[in-house]
């Protein structure tokens, strides 16, 4: 996943620069300034528009909705596995012929994009359809083993809005697929934006300072270091980056000088900005503090790399200026407001329901139904009572009584007699 911000006037560093000895008039400072700002705004929706699903996506019906938890392992191995994927791609490029690799790669990202992009626009466009609209639900289930040993693979459950989602996300696949036009790829990538920040989870801040801290010091390497993650990127045909022309003004829709974002430069620092959203819910003070703060401090990062990379004339890794922001910042915060410790002892996966008690011991318990649910609203509501050594109490205190009315009932009194007469 490319994490490069292309310089504009670097011919090196341009999305679709020409390649037989052309060159292209300078941009015009009205088609940056519209390039740069586009990039932005691209950015930020789906940062803040997946965290704010990402809240909802760990109680949805299907299993294509739940959430990825990414853990501490996961996190310091992400950046050696993204480093020889990138590695890989680049020798593929220099090996084998760019056409035959971009082709299946196409088809690949063809299939991937049209779904993504359907479960993005399914919440928006539920609000289109008439109250009337013939609506059946459908359920797609793998399993794999028989009896007691079977186990779901896949259980997605859909309805006919979903089809016509598809349907139209189809369209934009097909569009994409037969010219790769820059719309289409931008619909693409940011699908796969929103996707990623919805359904990638963190588990804790330390395991998103990890992950921000590994890739910090990947993206510097590659794009510093050497032009792997640049060469990657100009020859990459995949919606894995979002475009913006700056001779739009000049050439309309088919503008052909771009700029380009990586994809993640946007989904890395937004499963971490999206945490710090649920870390506020979850504080239950109807603030939204944290969240707010690390978006400003993304605004500030990336406008801060757009800056210095119009100054130096040079392709920037994104990272290496987002990553301090989005964590330093809620950290200043934090430290101010004396949260610190809260903020590093929260765990997104603990979480059941927002507002909600969580039971983290299970007691247990001996006799009827009624017994059971008395001693688990007495473990939410207050201390753990010692429980009766007694055995001869514990089935005079299970059986004696009436569950309904909670009065000792006739046998459970004799019962009750007959254990002390055999005691004595």
């Amino acid at each position: 996943m490319d994490s490069a911000l292309s310089d504009p006037h670097n011919s090196s560093a341009e999305a679709g620069s020409p390649t037989n000895g052309t060159t292209r008039p300078p941009s015009t400072p009205e088609g940056i300034a519209l390039a740069y700002g586009s990039l932005l705004l691209m950015a930020l929706l789906p940062i803040f528009f997946g965290a704010l699903r990402s809240v909802r996506c760990a109680h949805g019906k299907n299993s294509s909705d739940m959430p990825e938890t990414i853990t501490s392992r996961d996190a310091a191995r992400f950046p050696i596995i993204a480093s020889c994927t990138l590695l890989g791609l680049y020798l593929f490029f220099k090996i084998f012929s760019q056409e035959y690799i971009n082709l299946l790669l196409s088809m690949y990202f063809f299939v991937l994009g049209i779904l993504a992009l359907s479960h993005t626009i399914s919440p928006f466009m539920n609000k289109f359809f008439p109250a009337n609209f013939p609506n059946r639900q459908y359920q797609l289930l793998f399993t794999q083993g028989s009896g007691e040993n079977k186990e779901e693979i896949i259980n997605y459950e859909f309805d006919t809005k979903d089809l016509v989602c598809l349907g139209l996300s189809s369209v934009v696949g097909v569009w994409y697929l037969l010219r790769k036009h820059w719309i289409a790829n931008n619909l693409f990538g940011l699908a796969f934006s929103l996707n990623g920040v919805e359904l990638l989870h963190l588990n804790n801040v330390c395991t998103g300072c990890i992950l921000l801290g590994g890739l910090f010091i990947y993206d510097v390497f590659w794009v510093f270091g050497t032009n792997v993650m640049v060469t990657v990127a100009k020859s990459f045909e995949a919606p894995i980056k979002l475009v913006f022309p700056q001779d739009l003004l000049e050439k309309g829709l088919e503008a052909d000088n771009f700029a380009m974002l990586g994809l993640g430069d946007i989904v890395i620092p937004g499963i971490f900005i999206a945490l710090l959203l649920r870390f506020d819910i979850s504080l239950k003070k109807n603030t939204h503090t944290y969240f707010y703060t690390s978006f400003a401090a993304y605004i500030f990062g990336l406008g801060l790399t757009i800056f210095i990379m119009h100054i130096f004339k040079h392709a920037q890794p994104a990272l290496l200026y987002l990553v301090p922001a989005c964590i330093g910042f809620p950290v200043l915060v934090a430290l101010a407001k004396g949260e610190v410790t809260e903020m590093f002892s929260y765990e997104s996966s603990a979480e059941i329901l927002p507002h909600t008690p969580r039971l983290t011991h299970f007691p247990t318990v001996s006799g009827s139904p009624a017994s059971l649910a008395d001693s688990m609203q007495q473990k939410l509501a207050g201390p753990r009572r010692r429980r009766p050594q007694n055995p001869s109490a514990i089935y005079e205190e299970s059986n004696s009584k009436d569950p309904a009315t909670g009065t000792e009932s006739k046998e459970g009194a004799e019962v009750s007699k007959g254990m002390e007469k055999k005691e004595k």
